[in-house]
């Protein structure tokens, strides 16, 4: 059914102001060291012509992984055309972790020669670090990273030291480029799965939390303390799973524990409260949990795009128990566990993303690391050639347009009507509304109370599963030496116009 939206700006009232870094971004530890992640898919998975598919296995999904999954050569952060899309997207928050760096020898010195220490599973050079420190200085970012915390460094029943960190932290203060937040461990609700030590317990995760804090703020006091970075678990369920047994991480994890089970009875504060939020499990991990998979028919319906705010919704408690007063960041973000779905690089994403901006904004204040910046079929950007996918260009318009004040448009949420109002980022007077269209039969009519500035983005050809986007008709491609399309906006006239099904719509007021 089409849906009818009054934009009357002049009764809007604000909700609050936002980080101005709220669109940040994740670079995986296993890109900057090389390693394993997961394959591509092929053109025609990505188009929907081809069925991607696993066939389960009695060996376990560690037996399936050996075929999900490549090898890959660490990633060139010095490459010009990363840094000047990367630094496009303004300033951010850079982190620079996952399951990898809770497993990872910081080979500083050069002694391991290549060879990783036993209880570790990968190795970090001194030059890859650096590469990591120059890049976040180039783009004008700020730097967040997780800790060791791994059977190399230590057994469940001895306490957490900082030999490692140290190394880290360190290296970073010294060459100019300090480490601005930590979070202690990545997804450590997993326990022994994201990579501590044998027999690990939630007391042994809540010990050392503390004890890495605590050194942390007498070492590094600038650093903030950000935390727990859980995924799942907490009555919220990754797909469409009404509950932990029906689409829930311990599918993947049989060992899960929750966010009460990580910080009830912790000494030391934290000045961030933060989680993991994926829409579901990609078509790679669908055969094991198969209710935490949506399929692409379901990619803009209600049910799909409002799990990203049944995750928020559920958090803030936690929040407002833990850290009372601060921020919550969702510090790994995407559509789907397990490098995306196949229609993860293309416009049918971009929905989604928006929505999740939008919806955020409207019930809190923090920042969303987006997974990831360039790798795999989530990224911002194509592995190792850096094309800007269809979210690239969403959240470059994004983070161009829609200011730090978030407004009330007293409007329902309801298919072919998602409204979100924020100032202007270009701090003029006005109000920038973006309407996202999600039904893909019907038009959404607007009144429009004013003349305004258009911005409307598409699927080329009308395909909503498009590896190129559209604003208003144009193709968003790169030019002649990865130059940046121009993100021009229409003029558009006061009075009621049509948005067409599938679009996403910013107007400038």
């Amino acid at each position: 059914m089409s849906q009818f939206v009054k934009l009357i700006p002049e009764t809007l009232t604000a909700l609050r102001e936002i980080n101005p870094m709220m669109m940040s971004y994740n670079v995986e530890f296993a890109e900057v060291t090389g390693g394993t992640f997961w394959k591509a898919y092929t053109p025609g998975q990505i188009a929907g012509t081809e069925e991607f598919r696993v066939e389960p296995t009695a060996e376990g999904i560690a037996a399936m992984y050996k075929d999900l999954m490549q090898v890959y050569p660490p990633i060139d952060l010095y490459n010009e055309k990363l840094r000047s899309l990367a630094k496009e997207l303004g300033p951010v928050w850079v982190r620079v972790s996952g399951t990898w760096a809770t497993k990872t020898y910081y080979d500083f010195d050069g002694t391991t020669n290549g060879k990783v220490p036993d209880g570790y599973l990968n190795v970090l050079t001194k030059e890859q670090w650096i590469g990591v420190l120059d890049f976040v200085k180039a783009i004008g970012a700020k730097l967040i990273v997780s800790v060791a915390n791994c059977p190399g460094l230590h057994s469940a029943d001895e306490p957490w030291h900082p030999a490692e960190a140290e190394k880290l932290f360190s290296l970073s203060k010294e060459y100019g480029v300090p480490i601005n937040a930590a979070e202690f461990a990545n997804e450590p609700n997993m326990m022994e799965e994201t990579g501590f030590p044998k027999g690990y317990t939630p007391a042994d995760y809540r010990r050392d939390q503390d004890l890495f804090f605590t050194w942390l703020r007498a070492n590094y006091p600038d650093c903030i303390c950000v935390g727990p970075s859980s995924t799942g678990g907490d009555n919220v369920s990754f797909g469409k799973g009404s509950s932990e047994k029906a689409g829930g991480i311990e599918q993947l994890a049989p060992n899960t524990c929750g966010c009460d089970d990580l910080l009830d009875g912790t000494v030391v504060p934290l000045d961030v409260f933060s989680y993991h939020y994926y829409n579901g499990v990609s078509e790679r991990l669908a055969s094991v949990m198969p209710s935490g998979h949506w399929s692409a028919s379901e990619a803009t319906t209600e049910p799909y795009l409002d799990t990203a705010l049944k995750f928020c919704r559920t958090y803030l408690p936690f929040r407002d128990k833990y850290v009372p007063g601060g921020e919550m960041w969702v510090t790994e973000s995407g559509d789907a566990g397990g490098g995306g779905d196949t229609w993860a690089s293309t416009y049918l994403d971009v929905l989604r993303t928006l929505n999740e901006l939008g919806g955020f904004a409207s019930l809190t204040n923090g920042v969303i690391f987006h997974n990831t910046l360039a790798s795999s079929d989530y990224g911002f950007l194509a592995r190792q050639v850096f094309d800007p996918r269809p979210n690239y260009f969403a959240v470059l318009l994004w983070n161009r347009l829609m200011g730090t004040t978030v407004y009330d448009t007293e409007e329902p949420i309801r298919e072919g009507a998602h409204v979100f109002a924020h100032s202007r980022r270009d701090g003029k007077d006005g109000v920038v509304y973006l309407i996202i269209n999600n039904s893909l039969t019907d038009p959404t009519t607007v009144d429009l109370p004013k003349n305004a500035k258009r911005y409307t983005l598409a699927g080329q050809g009308g395909n909503i599963r498009a590896s190129v986007m559209t604003l208003n008709g144009k193709p968003l491609v790169l030019g002649e030496n990865n130059t940046l399309p121009e993100l021009a906006p229409v003029d558009q006239t006061a009075g009621l116009i049509d948005l067409a099904p599938g679009t996403c719509t910013f107007l400038v007021l």
